[in-house]
């Protein structure tokens, strides 16, 4: 069994990106976490985190599959390899196997959940990426840094 989900991510695509990351950041107060250009990442929770993105962001992500609009369940640990060898072992789909993205500073992979929603597994290889807290800290405010 791959090792424990240290983070997760949930991905909200939206035609206009301005307006919305001004709400998540200025509006609920969240916490600027990462730039990744057409996604922004706020701070939700100690190991929790929302990305906004530009719809026509990852299109070509996930380009196996046909988009769905709306929602990614990302989850983020360091095994992404061991993850896809569990996963094909259980008989899981793969949508994209492990690839390095490196725009993003990411290594990761698609799998389909049997809804149809896209769940990405994810390793980010940006310095600037917070790693994981314990239970008892909480998320900082990383527009200061």
């Amino acid at each position: 069994m791959p090792r424990r989900i240290q983070q997760q991510v949930t991905f909200l695509y939206v035609p206009e990106l301005d307006p919305v990351v001004e709400f998540y950041g200025s509006v609920m107060g969240l916490p600027f976490v990462l730039d990744q250009g057409d996604c922004k990442l706020f701070g939700v929770g100690p190991d929790s985190f929302l990305g906004i993105c530009r719809n026509s962001s990852t299109q070509h992500m996930a380009s196996e599959a046909p988009q769905q609009p709306g929602l990614i369940f990302a989850i983020v640990t360091p095994d992404v390899d061991e993850w896809h060898r569990h996963l094909v072992a259980k008989e899981v789909p793969i949508v994209k196997p492990p690839t390095l993205y490196e725009e993003y500073g990411i290594y990761h992979m698609f799998v389909r959940d049997p809804a149809g929603y896209l769940i990405e597994i994810e390793q980010f290889r940006q310095p600037d990426w917070p790693a994981p807290l314990g239970p008892e800290q909480s998320i900082p405010d990383f527009a200061t840094r």
